[in-house]
């Protein structure tokens, strides 16, 4: 039974972090806006992605256990782009990918820096969710933010909460994903709140 539940959520998990920024994406290439999203707290989810899928690496832990990280930074890197595209600076995306591809190869050169950086990095993946809450609060309009997106991630949080006590029960990483549930659930609910205003000022 528990290798049955194991299995779905793995294998769950993958199968929606496949189609996770899909409908963001989607919703900014139709709008050819960007509106609504902040690009401190797509950076700073980037940022935490990386660190993360690097940790797992280092740590040589079970490869189902993060597979769909190499797939949620292709989907940020792209959604990045668009909202670059769409804000009309397309080369200021450079300096960004520079950093992050440096600190791909950066982080594992001693442990101390590796467990530093995880550690940090629910600091910082933290402050991504706080700076699109705070984004939504400052302009009270969704925009082209997909609640379905951020339920999705909130879906994975849990996933990943239940594989990570059956395989590793590795502390850090457990904590990091209680937190992104509760701040996942907490943006998707206001997403939608700002959703049903602006219809109603329709």
């Amino acid at each position: 039974m528990e290798k049955l539940l194991l299995l779905f959520c793995n294998w769950s998990t993958l199968g929606v972090c496949a189609a996770l920024k899909l409908p963001q994406i989607s919703a900014v290439l139709a709008a050819r806006s960007a509106r609504g999203i902040s690009l401190p707290s797509l950076l700073l989810e980037l940022a935490g992605f990386l660190v993360f899928l690097r940790y797992q690496c280092y740590y040589e832990y079970p490869l189902l256990t993060y597979l769909e990280y190499p797939i949620l930074i292709a989907q940020d890197v792209l959604l990045l782009l668009c909202a670059f595209h769409f804000n009309g600076n397309v080369k200021g995306a450079a300096p960004y990918v520079a950093v992050f591809v440096a600190s791909w190869f950066v982080l594992p050169l001693q442990k101390w820096i590796i467990d530093l950086a995880m550690n940090l990095s629910t600091f910082i993946s933290v402050a991504s969710k706080f700076a699109q809450l705070q984004y939504l609060w400052k302009t009270r309009d969704s925009g082209t933010v997909s609640a379905l997106t951020w339920s999705l991630a909130a879906y994975t949080c849990a996933t990943r909460i239940i594989t990570t006590i059956m395989t590793t029960g590795d502390l850090t990483i457990l904590t990091r994903f209680v937190i992104m549930l509760a701040l996942n659930v907490w943006v998707t609910t206001t997403v939608l709140r700002y959703r049903k205003t602006a219809v109603k000022a329709e």
